[in-house]
């Protein structure tokens, strides 16, 4: 695991160390460099492959190619054997080395041979061309920058911005999608003209011209002839074999445990495969309906493991700068549990197996048992929903707890509106800002700069693409080509290398998403039953009690604590705030947010986390402050709330 850069500009040689070093944190052991009069590389290297030889930039025979490389080749053993035999010959003993020789054989088609996590860029110094690829599910970042004559990439945007090549700008464009889907679609990045290489995609440059092509997608239509039976044995046998995969290492291995059936599964088959007692992370909070440590704990007592537990407090809001530097853009709920367990992980290890992709793959998220409800409901006549309950649902109290009555009674009503595609788009902005909630957000002046206004077309480009048939896909779909890459992959890739700590996920494996999507859709959710066939594989392995339990999610209490512990925080927050001052957004909107929720009125707690992590964003990115003196400027409204 590593951190990669590369500079096309004049005098980029006297930089390239300083951009490269930004990205420490992902590779505390070493660095490496190249350079000639056309191009800089840097890589920061977490040694965990070849320890003693794998120093990157690695060069093929003729030193006619260059490589740096973020991530790891699960299947470089067979890749490697293969290479040799066809009279390659490898300078070290290093995983990524096989990219090399691949390249030389297959050209841009090398990706396609390999099943890993990755970011890459390949130099030639004959032709002076430049290949940059992402892995197929896009666990490994790349972004890049490119304006006349210059090119710059890098894993993360902070150390573009070191170059000071480009200046930190806001995406209004960006900004506009990301507060409605809680993540960045397409290319799209929080800074203008800084981009974001997609998943699955490779970049070509030569003679200032880019072109960037997608090497691989998944088809839904073509499904698996077998019985349940078949099914479920292809399922384990293929869930073991990329498991097995995902522990090549020469350091020691552990595995993130929240409690939940996803990451229980994987631990429990690692425990299999191993025969071994390993460490195992966990995290937890006070508040019961929240805390799924009991499970976690069945798991590593099942399996005799090496469990590391940590209880989480309100005072989190003391994470948020840290989180945001390492994301580069706003942090997100899930991401304080991923960076908390990453913490943890890393005092012990640098490599640990995680359960990510287990609900993108197998439906286990309730708005898809949910939007067949909704068809059911449907057969109440339209202005029945549109003015008698929804007076009736605007008045149902809010418990601001985990998936409350009250959310679930408006989310059913509000859904019933809309139809196919719409009806999926608009679930996922439910809780977030929906179109017209961005209306009142957003300045006239603001909205007038906007150039994309369309949130929901991200949505629909896949939910209405051909491949696909079942409804149940085509949300799986869906997810798989958005959520997942830009935003749960996204989030654990940053929060685990904030703690220089390599997380990888076997269920994102694309030789198991592809037989996920092979699978008929009512194996997956059958009737309200999410998860059915991964449920039958997980129960070879855990207490029925763990696997069939209503669905807590790796979550924290933060409707509540934003209404007592942060709520003089927020109020002081949002009154220098730093976007209304700009004229981007509308204050009285932002105001009825906060005392719509303080009042117990309405749970608005994921648009006001959207909404102060954007204010911190802006000081660490825009005005320059550091993570302490942000920490600093965060006790301060503490102690305005304390002293009011």
């Amino acid at each position: 695991m590593c951190g990669i850069t590369g500079i096309i500009a004049p005098h980029g040689e006297e930089i390239i160390k300083d951009i490269t070093r930004v990205l420490t944190h992902r590779g505390p052991d070493e660095e490496g460099y190249y350079s000639d009069k056309s191009i800089s590389l840097g890589q920061r290297r977490l040694s965990i492959n070849d320890l003693s030889s794998g120093t990157q930039p690695i060069s093929n025979e003729d030193n006619s190619l260059q490589l740096i490389c973020n991530g790891e080749i699960y299947n470089s053993p067979e890749l490697r054997e293969s290479l040799v035999k066809s009279g390659h010959k490898f300078k070290t003993t290093t995983d990524v080395e096989v990219i090399l020789h691949l390249y030389e054989e297959y050209g841009k088609d090398c990706v396609k041979h390999l099943r890993g996590m990755f970011a890459f860029a390949i130099w030639n110094t004959k032709d002076k061309s430049l290949f940059i690829a992402r892995d197929h599910m896009g666990q490994k970042p790349l972004f890049f920058f490119k304006k006349d004559g210059i090119l710059v990439f890098a894993s993360e945007v902070k150390a573009i911005l070191k170059s000071e090549l480009v200046k930190p700008e806001i995406d209004l464009d960006g900004l506009w999608h990301y507060i409605s889907l809680r993540f960045m679609p397409d290319q799209y990045s929080l800074f203008k003209n800084i981009r974001k290489l997609p998943a699955a995609s490779w970049l070509y440059w030569k003679d200032d011209k880019i072109k960037i092509h997608r090497y691989w997608d998944l088809d839904f239509k073509d499904k698996l002839p077998n019985d349940e039976n078949e099914i479920e044995e292809g399922l384990n046998n293929l869930l073991l074999e990329t498991t097995k995969m995902h522990l090549l290492s020469d350091v020691p291995v552990g595995t993130f445990l929240s409690g939940g059936i996803d990451s229980s599964t994987i631990t429990a088959m690692v425990a299999e495969l191993t025969g071994k007692a390993f460490p195992t992370f966990s995290i937890g909070v006070k508040e019961q309906g929240f805390n799924e440590l009991p499970y976690a704990k069945m798991v590593s007592d099942k399996y005799k493991l090496d469990p590391h537990n940590r209880i989480v407090e309100a005072d989190l809001i003391h994470l948020i700068p840290s989180m945001i530097y390492h994301m580069d853009e706003p942090s997100d709920p899930f991401g304080v549990g991923v960076y908390l367990v990453s913490q943890v992980a890393s005092e012990h290890v640098k490599v640990v197996l995680g359960g990510d992709g287990g609900d993108e793959n197998f439906a286990g998220y309730d708005r898809f048992a949910g939007n067949k409800i909704v068809d059911y409901y449907k057969i109440l006549p339209s202005w029945v929903r549109k003015s008698v309950i929804k007076k009736i649902t605007d008045k149902i109290p809010e418990s601001f707890g985990y998936k409350s009555f009250a959310q679930k009674a408006a989310w059913l009503n509000e859904m019933s509106l809309y139809d196919h595609g719409d009806r999926y788009a608009q679930s996922m902005s439910f809780l977030r800002f929906t179109q017209d909630a961005k209306q009142k957000l957003f300045t006239g002046e603001a909205r007038s700069k906007v150039e994309d206004y369309d949130s929901i077309s991200k949505i629909l480009r896949f939910f209405d693409s051909n491949n696909v048939n079942e409804l149940v896909d085509r949300m799986l779909y869906t997810d798989l080509m958005t959520r997942m890459p830009d935003h749960l992959l996204m989030i654990v890739d940053r929060m685990s290398m904030a703690h220089s700590l390599e997380s990888r996920s076997p269920l994102v494996d694309y030789k198991l998403v592809e037989y996920a999507a092979s699978i008929p859709g009512e194996l997956k959710l059958k009737g309200k039953n999410l998860k059915y066939i991964l449920k039958k594989v997980a129960s070879r392995y855990l207490p029925k009690e763990l696997i069939y339990r209503e669905k807590q999610g790796f979550g924290f209490p933060i409707a509540l604590w934003m209404r007592s512990e942060l709520a003089g925080f927020l109020k002081n927050l949002f009154s220098r705030s730093r976007f209304i001052e700009l004229g981007i957004f509308n204050k009285s909107y932002v105001e009825q947010l906060l005392d719509e929720h303080l009042s117990g009125k309405k749970d608005h707690n994921f648009r006001l986390w959207i909404l102060l992590n954007l204010e911190i964003w802006y000081r660490l990115y825009f005005e320059n402050e550091s993570i302490e003196s942000t920490k600093d400027f965060i006790d301060g409204l503490m102690i305005l709330k304390r002293s009011a």
